[in-house]
């Protein structure tokens, strides 16, 4: 049989037939794939879905990431970026191309994971989040310091360890995990969990917060350097150290921290001072407070010494103000004596005037001005009484209308209790409770009944 024939037998397929079959093919060969190259052509479609093209030197890739997984993904695509993408090899009919349906991307090597820190980095600090006047100051001694790290490393036990030589404190474990895709997430919501405590709450706030992780790669710091726990530390209204890797690793969250550590062990050692020391310094300090005072007080003691020295005695402060007493005592007994015999004098000139029958004289005229002045007074005296007579009863008068024996006499009683306390309403009566009557001309016991009933007006029970 000829080439010619042998084409002429072969099967004839339609275009979707044909590329269905190499859409099958395809899938068979690559069902699951890693491909490294770097992303161009990002577009981002309304629905959510990423299109992009992944390209080395020599070929060009289409890559598709349905908005499901583009949602999920911890690295976001940007231009330029090297990623290794994970997924699904197939083809699009539509034009006939084949392309590569992403379900996992990472960044491509060391250089590339720094590029995205570095972007990241700025990015933040542009919005101020590394600022120094966001910086909080270290409590000096902390009552409760809260430790953001994973329950079974070793992290833990060196800070727990560290600061009970130093200076033993209450503290409180969150666990978290520490590296993985679920431990960015686990972190920030271990910062924010810390701060959303109460001071008086079951579970004391903490007055520090130490994120901690012990050294590794790049990749396995990457949790640190995740947009969010780098916001949630920048945001914690309580101190926080970072202690992240060794001296030699830097993530982004010790640039949002109060404080960086270069080791958990570092960080144990800046949350608290050494107790001996501070005993040691508290010590030291009564000591040189003793010696200062003592040294103080001599001083003041010499000097004290010196200025008495200078002053005169007390004898001589108050000689000459006794000399001066005496002078005047001296000066007070001799007027006295001048003082009475003067008025003994001018008693014996009034003597010899008022002689008996001048006496008698003048007691006669005495007692006549007595007696008009003693009727001028009667008479003064009785109108004022009057006027005062007059006052009273009108003030009678009115203080009478204004008395509740007024009320009494126009048909109105004053109802009292068994203690004696007047009952103004019907509201305050309990029922069998004995009753005074009080009317204008005596009064009568009562008692409530059961039920109110109407009576008639007057009726007394």
């Amino acid at each position: 049989m000829s080439e010619a024939s042998s084409r002429l037998n072969l099967a004839e397929f339609t275009v979707s037939e044909l590329s269905a079959a190499l859409k099958r093919a395809v899938e068979d060969v690559f069902a699951f794939v890693r491909v490294r190259g770097e992303i161009s052509g990002l577009k981002i479609a309304a629905s959510g879905h990423v299109y992009f093209d992944l390209k080395d030197e020599k070929a060009v890739l289409n890559a598709v990431i349905w908005r499901p997984t583009a949602r999920a993904l911890r690295v976001q695509p940007a231009a330029g970026m090297e990623v290794i993408c994970t997924g699904r090899l197939t083809t699009y009919a539509g034009s006939s191309r084949y392309q590569i349906i992403v379900e996992q991307l990472e960044l491509a090597g060391a250089g590339a994971l720094m590029a995205l820190i570095e972007q990241r980095r700025q990015k933040l600090a542009a919005e101020g989040l590394f600022d120094s006047a966001r910086k909080k100051p270290l409590p000096f001694l902390p009552e409760v310091i809260g430790v953001v790290t994973s329950p079974s490393g070793a992290v833990i036990r060196d800070i727990l360890h560290r600061l009970a030589e130093r200076f033993p404190r209450r503290v409180l474990l969150w666990p978290v995990a520490v590296q993985g895709d679920k431990a960015a997430g686990e972190i920030a919501a271990a910062i924010a969990g810390f701060n959303a405590l109460e001071c008086d709450g079951p579970v004391p706030r903490p007055d520090l917060v130490i994120v901690a992780r012990g050294g590794g790669s790049v990749e396995d710091l990457m949790a640190f350097n995740d947009e969010s726990v780098v916001r949630a530390a920048a945001a914690s209204h309580i101190p926080l150290i970072s202690a992240v890797g060794h001296e030699t690793d830097t993530t982004l969250i010790d640039y949002a921290a109060d404080r960086r550590a270069p080791t958990p062990t570092a960080a144990a050692e800046i949350a608290v001072p050494v107790r001996a020391d501070l005993i040691g310094q508290v010590l030291d300090l009564d000591r040189r407070s003793q010696r200062g005072f003592a040294r103080a007080m001599g001083e003041r003691r010499t000097r004290l010494h010196g200025l008495l020295r200078a002053l005169p005695r007390a004898s001589q402060l108050f000689a000459e103000a006794q000399q001066r007493l005496d002078v005047a005592c001296t000066g007070l007994s001799n007027a006295l004596q001048r003082n009475l015999a003067l008025h003994r004098q001018e008693f014996a000139q009034i003597a010899a005037v008022l002689r008996p029958q001048s006496v008698k004289h003048r007691l006669d005229a005495g007692r006549e001005r007595g007696a008009v002045l003693t009727q001028r007074l009667e008479r003064i005296l009785r109108t004022q009484l009057g006027e005062l007579a007059r006052t009273v009863e009108g003030l009678a008068r009115v203080l009478d209308s204004a008395s509740y024996r007024a009320a009494l006499a126009r048909g109105f009683a004053l109802v009292r209790g068994s203690n004696g306390q007047l009952r103004r309403s019907a509201a305050e009566l309990e029922p069998g409770e004995p009753l005074k009557l009080i009317f204008v001309d005596g009064s009568r016991q009562a008692v409530v009944a059961d039920a109110p009933k109407k009576v008639p007006p007057g009726t007394i029970r």
